[in-house]
C-alpha cells in the first residue's frame, strides 16, 4: 500500500505564480513507500548503575518488537521525510491535489501536469477535459506515474486554470524540480573462443560486470540477454546439481551497496548466420541487457542496455579452422586432423596447399597438391595426417594456402596444441 508523503524539499523547488491571489490552492506531493523504522537500543550490565532500567524502557516503547527489544529494527512504519532519490528504471508517482480554498464557486477547471526533461516534454495528465465546477472546501484529485528513462535534471510543470464567477479566467502553475541518479554501473567485454575447435562456431563470451552504485541494497530479480537476430544465448550463471539449477551468486540474490557482480553468457551464431562466412563481419550487433531489480518494500525498478555492439575477428580472405582434432595422441605415431578452409573473400580462388615440418610435428602425404577452386563463402574439409617426434604439449604450425590467381600465399602457425605422450611409459615412473 502506498502511502502519501509530502516532500519537505518544496519549499526549495522553483515556484512560478502570478501576483494575484488565486482562489485555487495547488499541492503536489510525491508518492513513495514508507521505510521501516529503526531504533537504536541502549543496554547495560545488571551490576551497572542503570539496572535494569534500559531494558524496562525498551520493553515500554510502543517501536519495538515485543521480545526482541534489542532487534534494531522495529514493528513500525515511517513515512518518507523529503523527496528522496528518484533513479533510472524506477517509477515516479506524484499525487497532485487542487482544493478550493474560497467561498465562491469556481467552474471550467483543468488541471495540466507535464515532465520536462533534456530531451522531451511528456504530459502525464490521466485526462485533458475540464471540470464544470469546483464548490467550497472541495478539491479535485489526479495521480500520476511515470518510469523514469532519462537521468538528469526534470522538471515537473503544473499548471492550472479556471474561470470565477466574475467570469475571470485566472491561470497559475508550479515547477517542481529533481535529478534523476544512475542506479547501476554496468560494464561489459567480450571474448572469443580460445579453443579453435569452437571457433568454427564463432562463439562469443559476454561477460557482464553491474555495480550497486545506490546506499540500499538489491534485490536481483533478473538478469537476463536479449540477443539479436543472429545469435542464440546460453546463460552460464547457474549450476546444475541433482536435477536441479541453483544460482552462482546463491538462493538469496541481493547486492549490496558498492557491490559488483559478474554475469557471463555464451552467444552462438544461428545456424543460417554460421553457414555464411561472409555474414558475421565487422561490426556485429550481440544484443541489450535487460536488468530488472528490487528495493526496499519491493519497490521495482529495470533498465535495458542498449545494443550491445562488437568487432567480430577479422579472418582476411581465407579462413582455416579445425573441425576435428584429438586431445592426445601417442609419440612418433600418425594421428588425423580434419581443417576447413573458407573463402572469405569476394572472388573465387584456386588454391594449392602446402605443408612445412617443423621440428617437433612431421606433416604426413603430399605437400603442394591442387585443392581446386573455391567460390567466395564456400568452404572445404581436408582431412590430413601428422606425427610428433617429441613429447609434451605441442603446436601444430606450417600449414601454406597460396591463391595461384594472385600469386598470394597465407601462413598459417599454432593451429591448434595436442598434447603427446609416450605409449611405453608406465603411469607410476
Amino acid at each position: 500500500m502506498q502511502v502519501k508523503g509530502q516532500s519537505s524539499a518544496a519549499d526549495k523547488m522553483e515556484v512560478n505564480q502570478a501576483k494575484q491571489e488565486h482562489l485555487l490552492a495547488l499541492k503536489v506531493m510525491r508518492l513513495t513507500k514508507p521505510t521501516l523504522f529503526t531504533n537504536m537500543p541502549v543496554t547495560c550490565e545488571d551490576r551497572d548503575l542503570p539496572g535494569d532500567l534500559f531494558v524496562r524502557l525498551m520493553k515500554d516503547d510502543p517501536s519495538t518488537v515485543k521480545g526482541a527489544e534489542t532487534l534494531i529494527l522495529g514493528e513500525m512504519l515511517t513515512l518518507p521525510q523529503n523527496f528522496g532519490n528518484i533513479f533510472l528504471g524506477e517509477t515516479f508517482s506524484s499525487y497532485i491535489s487542487v482544493h478550493n480554498d474560497s467561498n465562491q464557486i469556481v467552474k471550467d477547471i483543468l488541471v495540466k501536469a507535464d515532465l520536462q526533461t533534456s530531451s522531451q516534454r511528456l504530459n502525464l495528465s490521466a485526462s485533458n477535459s475540464a471540470v464544470s465546477e469546483l464548490k467550497p472546501e472541495c478539491c479535485i484529485d489526479d495521480v500520476i506515474h511515470h518510469e523514469v528513462k532519462e537521468i538528469g535534471t526534470h522538471i515537473l510543470v503544473c499548471a492550472v486554470s479556471y474561470t470565477t464567477q466574475m467570469g475571470e479566467k485566472l491561470y497559475f502553475r508550479k515547477f517542481f524540480k529533481f535529478q534523476v541518479l544512475k542506479p547501476l554501473d554496468v560494464k561489459t567485454k567480450f571474448y572469443n573462443a580460445e579453443s579453435d575447435l569452437s571457433s568454427v562456431t564463432d562463439e562469443v563470451f559476454l561477460e557482464a560486470q553491474i555495480q550497486n552504485i545506490t546506499t540500499s541494497p538489491m534485490f536481483m530479480e533478473k538478469v537476463s540477454l536479449e540477443p539479436s537476430m543472429m545469435y542464440n544465448v546460453t546463460e552460464l550463471n547457474s549450476v546444475s546439481s541433482d536435477n536441479e539449477s541453483e544460482s552462482t551468486f546463491g538462493k538469496m540474490s541481493y547486492l549490496q551497496p558498492l557491490d559488483t557482480r559478474q554475469y557471463l553468457y555464451c552467444l552462438k551464431p544461428k545456424p543460417e548466420f554460421a553457414e555464411k562466412a561472409g555474414v558475421i563481419k565487422g561490426v556485429t550487433v550481440i544484443g541489450k541487457l535487460d536488468i530488472v531489480w528490487k528495493t526496499n518494500l519491493g519497490e521495482r525498478g529495470r533498465l535495458q542496455t542498449s545494443q550491445l555492439q562488437r568487432m567480430a575477428p577479422g579472418y582476411g580472405d581465407v579462413r582455416l579452422s579445425l573441425e576435428l582434432i584429438p586431445d592426445t595422441v601417442s609419440l612418433e605415431e600418425p594421428f588425423d586432423i580434419t581443417c576447413k578452409i573458407t573463402n572469405c573473400s569476394e572472388r573465387t580462388m584456386d588454391l594449392e596447399l602446402e605443408m612445412c615440418n617443423t621440428r617437433s610435428v612431421h606433416w604426413c602425404g603430399v605437400s603442394g597438391r591442387q585443392l581446386g577452386k573455391l567460390s567466395p563463402n564456400a568452404s572445404l574439409s581436408i582431412p590430413l595426417t601428422l606425427l610428433s617426434s617429441v613429447q609434451g604439449l605441442q603446436s601444430i604450425s606450417g600449414l601454406r594456402l597460396t591463391d595461384t590467381f594472385l600469386k598470394r600465399t597465407y601462413e598459417y602457425d599454432d593451429i591448434a596444441q595436442v598434447c603427446v605422450v609416450c605409449p611405453y611409459t608406465s603411469p607410476e615412473s
